[in-house]
């Protein structure tokens, strides 16, 4: 794998070896019941637990992309995300944080108000307009992820003419415009389980490899989604041996990032992949 950094926080951070980010909700509609953290003991915890199991990137998010749940304003995201964030500051001060939102106005803040390190758009600058010049002029690395329409409409989006072809051109257009504007540390997230069906979720991950070509770190987020549990017929809390697995893929074909609610586990697939990978034949 390529020698491959970010800068976070004016440090780099190498992602040559992959790394694991752990997922704080701070909702109360997440798909995943046992990833909501609304208390700040709760909150705490989770960050601790993060960190203590191997997680290097807390990701914490104010609004669920589950579709059953309500589009908030930017102001009512805030809300959520402001005493959670001064709790962590406060108890994980060295903590490098990652906001989730696709609002520039709560990128902003976040970044300057509250030191997070990395701004997730899950709809690659779609919803919010100023979001990509929000990020250029933060200077903060962004995760450009590949999204239609919003979390509520997403499920009726899946119609493509050519999956990969469609997708491959959303990000060589926009990895371009985001570089022009001055956006250097770009991370590639193809979107798994948003407005993409089950069988086009695996064969955007047969593909994973290609997405080598836009020379920037692939976050993978498939952490106990639909697309694993509809395919084993269990549910979110019976998905983690199918996380697991689609995780060793993911690492084996060029993710960079894990995007997870099991550090523990996605820590252990790295370790055990790492080993693998020292015997070359």
């Amino acid at each position: 794998m390529a020698y491959m950094t970010i800068n976070v926080k004016g440090k780099l951070l190498d992602l040559s070896h992959p790394v694991v980010m752990g997922i704080l909700n701070v909702t109360p509609d997440s798909f995943y019941q046992n990833s909501r953290k609304q208390t700040e003991n709760d909150i705490v915890k989770r960050v601790g637990q993060i960190i203590s199991e191997g997680g290097t990137i807390i990701d914490i998010g104010g609004q669920s992309s589950n579709p059953k749940s309500s589009l908030l304003s930017a102001e009512e995201e805030l809300e959520r995300l402001k005493p959670a964030l001064t709790a962590i500051n406060r108890e994980f001060p060295e903590a490098i944080l990652s906001v989730d939102t696709f609002y520039g106005k709560v990128a902003e803040i976040c970044v300057n108000e509250y030191g997070v390190a990395i701004v997730n758009d899950i709809s690659g600058g779609e919803i919010d307009k100023n979001m990509f010049e929000t990020v250029a002029r933060l200077k903060v690395p962004y995760v450009l992820m590949h999204m239609r329409g919003t979390p509520q409409t997403m499920t009726a989006l899946t119609d493509y003419n050519n999956l990969l072809q469609e997708i491959f051109y959303y990000f060589s257009e926009k990895t371009v415009h985001l570089k022009q504007m001055g956006v250097n540390d770009l991370i590639i997230d193809p979107g798994f389980g948003f407005s993409k069906t089950l069988d086009q979720n695996y064969e955007l991950m047969a593909a994973l490899r290609g997405f080598k070509i836009f020379d920037a770190p692939i976050l993978v987020g498939i952490s106990r989604k639909r697309m694993i549990y509809n395919l084993t017929e269990s549910s979110a809390d019976e998905s983690l041996n199918g996380t697991t697995v689609l995780n060793t893929f993911a690492l084996q074909n060029g993710a960079n990032i894990l995007r997870v609610h099991d550090v523990k586990a996605a820590v252990e697939a790295i370790r055990i992949t790492d080993k693998l990978n020292e015997y070359k034949f």
